[in-house]
């Protein structure tokens, strides 16, 4: 847990600004994360222990401001306090820090392999993603694991994270009309776990298969039926 040293007043989230105001300059910044998160929300729907903040400020004392990563997983805390849902991620009151933080390099980089990296290493967060998709020469994903305090970059992509239980990289598939590199879950074997929409269409071929093989059935049953009549003898 990250230990800090807090006043005696500790204001809530309604009190504190929920995010930086910083308009993204990239729509991947939002397109990204949503899909991960989409994506969560399938697999462990049901499951009440985890938390996915999207443009999200996380306090670590209310006197300076938030850091507010692109995307963020934490594990083991309220999915939600009420229906009004989480404004802000508050350390003091959620007393966990996040597991695994993702941020999406824009046209102006802000520090994600610098200060930002240092920041999130002081948190004790666990992965630190960052997707670049401006790189050409260099990997557009680095996934840095925190070891003994501090971060050591993974070579694997997809990388598989036994702490989560779940693998995360990148391939290029399409998604919202547009076929590219996309962020995505997998299993322990490096097996991509399916979109919403792919699973509704995997869903529906399955229902289409079901159809066709009653159709098979029932046709083999209307031949089988008119050799016997054939013969004399009635089907029924």
């Amino acid at each position: 847990m990250y230990q800090y040293e807090l006043p005696r007043y500790l204001p809530t989230a309604d009190e504190l600004p929920n995010s930086d105001d910083t308009p993204v300059d990239n729509e991947l910044q939002e397109i990204i994360p949503n899909l991960l998160k989409s994506i969560l929300r399938m697999l462990w729907k049901g499951r009440m222990d985890w938390f996915f903040g999207i443009d999200m400020g996380i306090y670590t004392h209310p006197e300076q401001p938030p850091i507010v990563p692109d995307g963020f997983l934490s594990l083991n805390v309220e999915r939600s306090f009420d229906e009004n849902l989480r404004l802000s991620y508050l350390l003091w009151e959620e007393e966990i820090s996040p597991t695994l933080v993702l941020e999406v390099v824009s046209a102006k980089p802000g520090g994600e392999y610098t200060t930002k990296l240092d920041k999130y290493a002081e948190l004790g967060v666990l992965y630190y993603v960052i997707y670049n998709p401006k790189r050409r020469r260099k990997s557009k994903l680095e996934i840095h694991k925190l070891i003994q305090g501090n971060y050591e970059l993974q070579n694997a992509n997809p990388l598989w994270m036994p702490e989560i239980g779940l693998g995360i990289g990148s391939e290029r598939a399409e998604y919202d009309d547009l076929m590219r590199e996309w962020l995505y879950w997998y299993d322990e074997n490096d097996n991509r776990y399916p979109t919403p929409y792919e699973q509704i269409e995997l869903e529906r071929q399955r229902a289409n298969d079901a159809d066709r093989l009653i159709e098979q059935e029932r046709q083999r049953a209307d031949r089988l039926a008119a050799k016997l009549r054939d013969l004399g003898i009635d089907p029924d």
